[in-house]
């Protein structure tokens, strides 16, 4: 499975379109975000269920994403992973569009990597950075780490009771890379993944919580006026 950088959330329709139209009583709309950059991302370093700060960068991400979002149509609530990265993003979210609840939307645990570099991870912990690489789902990662198989059945529950509260409304979730990879594969497992930015917009269409519709993808628009490393990091196959 490749990897390219995408800036334009039309450029990632899965099975939608990515014009905004009133929201339906039949699903929930649910605005998916990447939280904002930390220094651990700009250094290219595992994170994990490690509690890292936002950078000012991301900072500045944060409030961009948050008004954008708040001329975008009226949002119920927002949810929000409780890691300081997530939280962060999601409370400078909520300065301009409202109300916040955390929910179970952590990133993967890394175990014994988190922290380190991908190269000193396969220098000093070469068994369980293998296990990282590993293509089996149900690989688990040394040092407490979880499998991919773990996140994908918590996030993609999580989203599904959320959507069903939500019926008829716009919500905004705020969460990882690892995270977001996995509901990507939920709502298009046919097509490729991508690496997305920090603060990048995903929307999902939820029926019922069993029919996934991905709207548009890795939409970072609002972050032309802010100078930013592209990387990616922890945005694509490196979250885990």
């Amino acid at each position: 499975m490749s990897d390219s950088i995408s800036g334009v959330a039309a450029d990632m329709v899965c099975n939608g379109d990515a014009q905004s139209a009133p929201i339906g009583v039949d699903y929930a709309e649910i605005v998916v975000v990447r939280h904002g950059e930390t220094d651990w991302n700009a250094d290219g370093r595992f994170q994990g269920t490690l509690d890292v700060e936002l950078s000012e960068i991301g900072r500045r991400q944060a409030i961009a994403v948050g008004d954008r979002l708040s001329k975008e149509g009226k949002i119920s609530t927002i949810y929000s992973s409780d890691l300081k990265r997530a939280f962060e993003t999601a409370n400078l979210i909520a300065t301009f569009c409202g109300g916040l609840e955390v929910r179970i939307l952590r990133e993967r645990n890394l175990g014994v990597l988190q922290g380190l570099q991908p190269h000193a991870a396969a220098s000093v912990y070469p068994e369980a950075y293998k296990a990282f690489q590993s293509p089996k789902t149900d690989q688990e990662i040394p040092g407490g780490g979880g499998s991919i198989d773990q996140v994908y059945q918590r996030c993609t529950m999580c989203l599904r009771s959320i959507s069903m509260k939500h019926k008829g409304e716009r919500v905004v979730v705020v969460t990882h890379g690892g995270v977001i990879r996995m509901l990507h594969e939920r709502a298009c497992p046919n097509k490729q993944s991508v690496i997305f930015l920090n603060t990048s917009v995903h929307i999902f269409h939820l029926f019922n919580g069993d029919n996934w519709v991905a709207k548009s993808w890795g939409d970072v628009s609002h972050l032309s006026q802010i100078e930013y490393p592209r990387t990616g990091f922890g945005g694509d196959k490196t979250s885990g």
